[in-house]
C-alpha cells in the first residue's frame, strides 16, 4: 500500500533546503519554498511539526498518520462486516444447493439400493443405481417432504412404459388391501405387460398377446422343476384363480376405458381393484351388483395399469401375487449401476441373503457403470 512506502527525496530530520536548491526529482520546492501540499518548508529550511519528517514516522506526516489510523479503524470495521456477509453468503449458498438437490431428487434423478434378489441376475443384492424420473413423467412431489402425507400433484407425461423396461414404482399393496400397509415403498421389476396386453405363462415361459416374449439376458430360474399345471397356488392373484406361478393366465392388463363385467362369481376378484379407484362394489338385495349404491354390473376402468415381474422368476413377489401396478405409481426408469457391493446379513450390515455370493464383504468392481437392460 502507498502509505507503507516512504516518499522519495524527503529531508533528513532537522535539515533544511538551501536557497535555490531543489529537492530530488518529484519533490522540488516551488518559488516561495513550499513542498507538496501538507509538507511545506518555512523560510530557514526547518519543517514544522505538522509537516516535518520526524524520527520514527518513517517519513510520513501527522496528517498521513491520522489518515492511516482512520483508514485502519475503518478497514477493521469493514473486515468485520465483510466476515458477516461471507457467513450469510455461505448459508445462502448451502440453502440454495440443498433446494437444488431436493428438486433434482424429487423431479429428475434418484439413487436406489437393491435389497433383495428378485431381479437377479440383472440386478444383485447390494447394487446401487440411478433412476431417471423424467423417463415417463414430469411430476411434482406426491408426498409432503419427509412424510407419507399425500398432497395434490401435477403429472405431465413425457413417455410411456414399454415392455421389458426395468421400472421403479410404488408398491400398490397386497392383493387384499385397498391401502398398502406402508406408503412410499418402492419396488423394481421388469415391465411385462402394458395397458391392454394379455399376459400368460406357460411352463415358466411368458407370452404376451399370444407371442412368446424374449427372455431378458439376466433372467434366472432357481428351481429346475416346473409345477404341475393343475396345482393351484392359494396366494396367486386374483383371489381364487386356478393358476400357479409356472402356469398362469391368460389375464388382461386393465386399460383406461376398459369395461369389466362384474358378477356374483367374480366380485371378490375385482372388489379391491374397484375400491382402489375410489368406488365401492357390493352385492345388494336380491343378488344385484351395486357400484356406489347404484345397481349396475359394468365397471369402467379409470386408470392405466402395468404387469410387472422379477427376472428371478422363481423367487420374485410380483404381479402374479399382488396384481396390477397403476401407471400413476411409476417412479422412473432404471439407468445404470453406480456402485455394487455385497455385505452378508450375518455381519449385521447387509441386506438380503444371496447364496451364490461369497459370504464376506466385497466390492463388485466389474458391475460399476453397467447399463441396466
Amino acid at each position: 500500500m502507498a502509505d507503507n512506502i516512504a516518499p522519495s527525496g524527503s529531508n533528513k530530520p532537522g535539515e533544511s533546503n538551501k536557497p535555490g536548491e531543489s529537492n530530488k526529482p518529484g519533490e522540488s520546492n516551488k518559488p516561495g519554498g513550499s513542498n507538496k501540499p501538507g509538507e511545506s518548508n518555512k523560510p530557514g529550511g526547518s519543517n514544522k511539526a505538522s509537516g516535518a519528517n520526524r524520527p520514527g514516522t518513517g517519513g510520513r506526516s501527522l496528517d498521513e498518520l491520522r489518515a492511516k489510523t482512520k483508514t485502519t479503524k475503518f478497514s477493521s470495521k469493514g473486515t468485520k462486516v465483510t466476515g458477516e456477509k461471507k457467513k450469510e453468503s455461505l448459508w445462502r449458498s448451502l440453502i440454495v444447493a440443498l433446494l437444488i438437490a431436493l428438486v433434482i431428487r424429487a423431479v429428475m434423478f434418484e439413487a436406489f439400493r437393491i435389497p433383495t434378489g428378485s431381479m437377479k441376475n440383472t440386478l444383485l443384492v447390494g447394487d446401487y443405481l440411478f433412476v431417471n424420473k423424467l423417463a415417463y413423467f414430469i411430476r411434482s412431489p406426491k408426498y409432503f417432504p419427509l412424510t407419507t402425507t399425500e398432497i395434490p400433484f401435477l403429472s405431465i407425461p413425457t413417455g410411456s412404459p414399454k415392455r421389458s423396461d426395468v421400472i421403479v414404482f410404488e408398491y400398490p399393496g397386497d392383493q387384499d388391501l385397498v391401502v398398502p400397509r406402508e406408503k412410499k415403498i418402492n419396488y423394481i421389476k421388469r415391465c411385462i405387460g402394458i395397458p391392454g396386453d394379455t399376459v400368460q405363462i406357460i411352463n415358466k415361459q411368458v407370452f404376451v398377446n399370444g407371442q412368446r416374449m424374449v427372455n431378458p439376458a439376466g433372467m434366472n430360474f432357481r428351481e429346475s422343476e416346473v409345477r404341475p399345471k393343475n396345482e393351484i397356488d392359494p396366494h396367486i392373484f386374483p383371489q381364487g384363480a386356478p393358476w400357479n406361478k409356472d402356469w398362469y393366465g391368460p389375464i388382461r392388463v386393465p386399460k383406461k376405458g376398459d369395461v369389466i363385467k362384474i358378477t356374483t362369481d367374480n366380485i371378490h376378484q375385482w372388489e379391491v381393484f374397484v375400491a382402489r379407484e375410489g368406488h365401492k362394489v357390493e352385492i345388494g338385495n336380491g343378488g344385484v351388483i351395486q357400484i356406489d349404491g347404484t345397481a349396475q354390473s359394468n365397471y369402467k376402468v379409470e386408470r392405466d395399469y402395468l404387469w410387472m415381474m422379477g427376472d428371478n422368476r422363481d423367487d420374485s413377489e410380483d404381479s402374479r401375487f399382488w396384481g396390477f401396478a397403476p401407471v400413476d405409481n411409476v417412479v422412473g426408469n432404471a439407468l445404470f449401476i453406480h456402485w455394487s457391493m455385497y455385505w452378508p446379513p450375518s455381519s449385521g450390515y447387509g441386506d438380503g441373503y444371496d447364496p451364490d455370493e461369497d459370504q464376506h464383504f466385497h466390492i463388485r468392481w466389474g458391475r460399476i457403470g453397467n447399463i441396466i437392460r
